[in-house]
């Protein structure tokens, strides 16, 4: 029996959520939203995407608010205008696929909003240009050359704590399922994190204990808030000598865990330009093993899986607990079928799509039945 294609159940505080396999689609930019508010793109795109065959589908980085975004592009749901938008894509894109479970990750950008989208370049936008004075822990910049952003007061930190839960106020009336707060890829979360964009002289810099106090202050403030299943995404190093480390990752990960944390979703790098990242397959697994191993946590692995084969045997060998991917699901949006047929797996579909599979494939889709005359 292939692990890939085993249920799990989340154990959360308002009840389980259990994922009729262990794939998980990550989330994915698209730099496609108007004023935050998502469009017919995102429509096409959740609705393709929720016809997968994966086990959970996970919305994009979604800004708490308009300064968080990464672009001017990014999808948000910070106000009503936003939520009605996502929401009006969403159910709507729900009704067209199986009924999968659905997690948003919510994110506050920090100094690396204001940015062009990845097919303009991706450097950061002048106010004068149609960008935004960005935040972060700290007044210094992504980029040597770039202007620096403002350092967060008290004030603006509690804040953006308080931006964050009402996010995730908004995802649960929307019947979301899951949370993943984004702690990765040197946004806002991930700055606080690492010694390398945190240089505050309060109590939110220097030590370790220090550098995790405002990422544990917005996810105790979010658990309280919702009850569903709830997690987080962290870069498992920053690949930069006297930046955040795995070591930490694994202790932060001991703590989310006792703060009520259903999973953590391992990454890595994004914080600086000086990272040295040695990119192949699987490159970023044993970060999540590591993690797994000292906490206990539900852990997902992700990063350069892209063969269900690997996937299968990052599960077999105990090295995470679910498997994440990403681009590989933008070039065959129909992975999940293609590793059930690998694997001896099935999945739900569409009734309409249960006359499209080839011979040996053929009993991939549970309760699939055709009839002709």
């Amino acid at each position: 029996m292939s692990l890939l294609f085993t249920p799990f159940t989340f154990n959360a505080p308002s009840g389980p959520l259990t994922l009729p396999n262990r794939i998980v689609i990550a989330p994915m930019c698209q730099y496609s939203a108007e004023n935050g508010q998502a469009t017919d793109w995102h429509l096409t795109h959740w609705a393709n995407l929720l016809n997968s065959g994966a086990g959970l589908f996970t919305i994009e980085a979604t800004a708490v608010s308009a300064v968080g975004r990464i672009s001017p592009g990014c999808l948000g749901l910070w106000d009503d205008a936003t939520q009605a938008a996502l929401a009006d894509k969403l159910h709507r894109a729900r009704r067209l696929a199986p009924q999968i479970p659905v997690c948003i990750q919510i994110s506050h950008a920090g100094r690396k909003a204001s940015s062009a989208a990845p097919w303009n370049g991706g450097m950061l936008i002048a106010p004068a240009d149609g960008g935004w004075q960005t935040v972060a822990p700290s007044a210094l910049p992504h980029l040597p050359q770039e202007a620096a952003p403002t350092e967060l007061s008290l004030a603006d930190i509690a804040q953006i704590k308080a931006d964050f839960v009402n996010t995730a106020l908004r995802s649960h009336a929307l019947g979301i399922e899951a949370i993943e707060l984004h702690a990765a890829h040197g946004y806002l979360l991930h700055q606080f994190l690492s010694p390398i964009s945190n240089q505050r002289t309060d109590q939110y810099c220097g030590s370790f204990e220090n550098r995790i106090r405002f990422p544990l202050e917005v996810f105790k403030a979010v658990r309280e808030a919702f009850g569903g299943t709830l997690g987080m995404r962290i870069s498992g190093t920053d690949w930069v000598d006297g930046g955040w480390t795995i070591e930490e990752t694994a202790e932060l990960s001991v703590r989310l865990k006792q703060a009520g944390a259903q999973f953590v979703h391992i990454s890595s790098g994004g914080v600086s330009p000086l990272q040295k990242i040695a990119i192949g397959p699987e490159y970023q697994v044993h970060l999540a093993k590591a993690v797994k191993a000292a906490s206990g946590l539900t852990t997902i692995a992700v990063g350069l899986i892209t063969e269900a084969e690997q996937a299968e045997a990052v599960l077999q060998r105990g090295d995470a607990d679910l498997v994440a991917l990403a681009r590989s699901f933008l070039y065959k949006p129909r992975w999940g079928w293609e590793a059930a047929v690998a694997l001896g797996g099935t999945v739900d579909a569409q009734q309409q799509y249960w006359r499209s599979l080839p011979r040996e494939a053929k009993n991939i889709f549970n309760d699939a039945k055709i009839g002709m005359r």
